[in-house]
């Protein structure tokens, strides 16, 4: 896949977590010369503004667990404005190659002879930065496993279980409404007092956020009023600066 901005054909695009500041130069460029943009509720429609004012604005948005455009009819207006238009943008919100099915998108244009091109977003989960929390940190997390919390039937990931078993920072997405299950599966594996957070419109003004144990994180979500879309965290990294600024002399002193 050719990456040169002054490239035709489809564009899959991130838009970052919600500030619309947080995009790629390549992505404000092609933005600047779109003459389509399919669109969904994830993306900041300030980045809209950035298109000309002939452009074609397609809303595809799918709201959790509500009414939304199906994936299906997505892809084929995809297809049917790539042979209308030179320049088509399907921007998405975070990175659209992460749990954003922005691959499936790109595979299903190409198979049809339209060229593509992705252009990488800041992912949601790194709004975690946001909140003093780091994803990695020096002598406590050494990786980081990313996780979906409803699988396409709808049950809970069981690859849970095996991010439990390891030292890493554990993301999920989606998984506001399984946050009870996973509440338990941590205290069923006698790790319910691991460091949490979940994280709401991360990096925009109406950010919500909250820091709990693993115990807690149902009852720390409603106390809070966070809802989905919502990026969980859990491992010690949430407890990192506090951690930081109990070592600092250590620091100072190596």
């Amino acid at each position: 896949m050719n990456q040169k901005t002054g490239d035709f054909g489809v564009f899959i695009m991130g838009g970052g977590p919600g500030d619309p500041e947080l995009i790629t130069m390549k992505a404000f460029n092609v933005l600047k010369r779109a003459e389509v943009i399919l669109y969904d509720n994830l993306s900041n429609e300030k980045l809209l503004g950035i298109a000309p004012k002939t452009c074609k604005m397609i809303y595809v948005g799918k709201q959790p667990y509500q009414e939304y455009t199906p994936q299906e009819k997505i892809n084929e207006l995809i297809v049917e404005n790539a042979h209308q238009y030179q320049v088509v943008v399907r921007l998405k919100g975070g990175d659209p190659f992460i749990f954003g099915r922005g691959f499936e998108e790109l595979i299903y244009a190409e198979a049809r002879g339209i060229k593509c091109h992705y252009i990488p977003g800041i992912s949601s989960m790194q709004g975690a930065g946001f909140i003093d929390v780091p994803l990695t940190h020096r002598g406590i997390s050494e990786s980081v496993w990313i996780l979906t919390g409803t699988k396409k039937d709808g049950s809970l990931t069981e690859d849970l279980k095996c991010a439990m078993k390891s030292s890493a920072t554990v993301v999920i997405y989606m998984g506001m409404k399984k946050v009870a299950e996973i509440s338990k599966a941590y205290c069923d594996a006698g790790l319910g007092t691991m460091p949490a957070a979940i994280i709401q419109h991360a990096t925009l003004p109406h950010q919500k956020q909250v820091v709990c144990l693993a115990n807690n994180l149902q009852e720390a979500a409603e106390e809070a009023g966070l809802t989905y879309p919502a990026i969980i965290i859990i491992g010690n990294v949430v407890q990192a600066k506090a951690y930081a600024a109990l070592h600092q002399s250590d620091l100072l002193s190596a």
